[in-house]
């Protein structure tokens, strides 16, 4: 690898580390996930939104951008792996 790579490496790595360093501990009844906020998309779920699925109304109603940006990534990934590994050298057959 040449040096930009590594530099690029270790830049990536620290911010990571320093990303997981913030994250509460595990099975702290305090944290974030554990607010209540899962009581109040099973209890209202349906009368919020008229889905019946209480997966596809978080999915689809609560969490709609989050959703959208997950597809875009992921849709984004395939079209790039389909692009690079579709590139063919002019007269090259693919077998």
């Amino acid at each position: 690898m040449r040096p930009p790579a590594y530099l690029a490496l270790g830049l990536l790595s620290g911010l990571l580390l320093y990303a997981v360093a913030a994250l509460p501990p595990l099975r702290n009844p305090d944290s974030p996930i554990r607010t209540g906020v899962e009581r109040y998309f099973v209890e209202n779920a349906v009368e919020d939104t008229a889905t019946p699925n209480i997966v596809s109304a978080i999915l689809a109603d609560y969490r709609s951008f989050d959703t959208f940006g997950e597809t875009t990534v992921v849709f984004t990934a395939g079209l790039a792996c389909y692009l690079l590994l579709g590139r063919r050298e002019e007269g090259e057959s693919g077998k």
